[in-house]
């Protein structure tokens, strides 16, 4: 039997769930559809099972679009500081851990239940583990038709995600639901993932997997670098950690990465011109300033003895030591895939949207919001940003 709403939310993670709640909130009569029998589980694994909700610096310079732009409306209209508003009305203690990233103190799952109390308090409908075979127009709206049903909606959200992690569930739906309408997609890739490396050449570099060091990581030339100050992990299959996982959505497949693992130091300025006076080997000196097993991997592969005197060496040998370790210049063969990154950069073009309400264009009532969209934010609390300032905007304007 079909069911008249005046809105229908299609995807229940961070997103959907907010602008769900907000229209609801408003008086709207709102559906809420999800294929999964669970509520959020992106927001249930994120941060360690912590969610980093948020960050306190949010603002459009930490987002990537072909049209960066787009993404001022939404995040000036609804802050982090809105967000935490929300969470001391439900009594969420939360912490900063680290350049402004907020984790709930307890669990991911405070902020689940929030969401869900706010949806109650709008009288949102729920159709969990209901998937959503096809979505059409009729004169007065979209007819959905799902697992549960014909679904009859004024107005549809799309709010589904991008391909990220599909073992939770990740689909391309909401691009299919876009190309079906007519919307372009500009073409998406893993972001916030861990970077690979050809076995071969990585071989040397295996025995140093586990090891973390803060470095500074860059890519791209002139005005199109990009630079990072995060930590590094090394890996059996290459590079990750929060350092690699904030390059990944800007670097571009053949292109190099460069690392300066001694950021604070001229490594080659420290040697040759302290040479005469550094009694230890080479291997023991730079032991000072970075991990013992990482310095007799890196002089090994990079075929220096670790075992030579400093004072002995010449200084042209002293300065290609140096530029090892402080512009340490290396070209990944790809990354390790949607199973792996944090979420996807791409998506619907922003161009085809309203930056105030979220809404198509080219098609009254059909909207966009979330990872959907082509908005990308850096590692650290950001793409829930987007999700809750998206989220708002689609729900007030419905």
């Amino acid at each position: 039997m079909s069911k008249q709403f005046d809105l229908a939310v299609i995807g229940a993670g961070a997103a959907g769930l907010m602008c769900a709640a907000v229209a609801g909130q408003r008086g709207k009569r709102v559906v809420l559809i999800d294929h999964a029998d669970r509520l959020a589980e992106k927001i249930r694994i994120s941060g360690g099972g912590r969610c980093n909700f948020t960050n306190l610096h949010a603002t459009p310079a930490n987002f990537l679009s072909e049209n960066p732009h787009f993404c001022k409306s939404a995040l000036s209209r609804y802050t982090p500081q809105d967000f935490l508003t929300l969470m001391k009305r439900h009594h969420i203690a939360w912490h900063e851990k680290h350049k402004g990233q907020l984790f709930c103190d307890d669990s991911a799952e405070d902020v689940i239940r929030m969401l869900k109390t706010e949806c109650d308090a709008g009288k949102v409908e729920w159709r969990m583990g209901c998937k959503v075979d096809d979505v059409q127009q009729d004169g007065q709206g979209f007819i959905l038709h799902t697992g549960a049903g014909e679904v009859k909606a004024g107005q549809v959200v799309i709010a589904t995600g991008g391909l990220s992690i599909p073992k939770i569930g990740a689909t391309d739906f909401a691009h299919k639901i876009a190309r079906q309408f007519g919307l372009k997609i500009i073409e998406t890739r893993p972001a916030l993932v861990p970077l690979t490396f050809d076995a071969t050449a990585w071989e040397p570099f295996v025995p140093l997997s586990g090891i973390s060091l803060e470095v500074d990581i860059e890519t791209g030339e002139k005005k199109a670098r990009t630079v990072f100050r995060e930590d590094l992990l090394f890996t059996h299959r290459g590079l990750s950690g929060p350092a690699v996982l904030q390059i990944s959505s800007f670097w571009e497949s053949g292109k190099a990465l460069r690392i300066n693992l001694l950021p604070e130091i001229d490594v080659a300025q420290d040697l040759v011109e302290n040479k005469t006076t550094i009694k230890k080997n080479l291997a023991n000196h730079l032991s000072q300033y970075l991990p013992a097993r990482l310095v007799d991997g890196l002089l090994l592969a990079h075929g220096f003895a670790g075992d030579a005197k400093v004072a002995d060496m010449p200084d042209k040998r002293l300065r290609l030591i140096g530029e090892k370790l402080n512009r340490w210049e290396l070209v990944p063969n790809g990354s390790e895939g949607y199973r792996k990154a944090e979420v996807t950069r791409g998506g619907v073009d922003t161009r085809e949207l309203s930056q105030q309400s979220m809404m198509s264009n080219k098609v009254p009532g059909l909207y966009f919001i979330g990872e959907a969209v082509d908005v990308t934010g850096w590692l650290g609390g950001y793409n829930f940003q987007w999700a809750w300032a998206s989220g708002t905007a689609a729900g007030l304007s419905v």
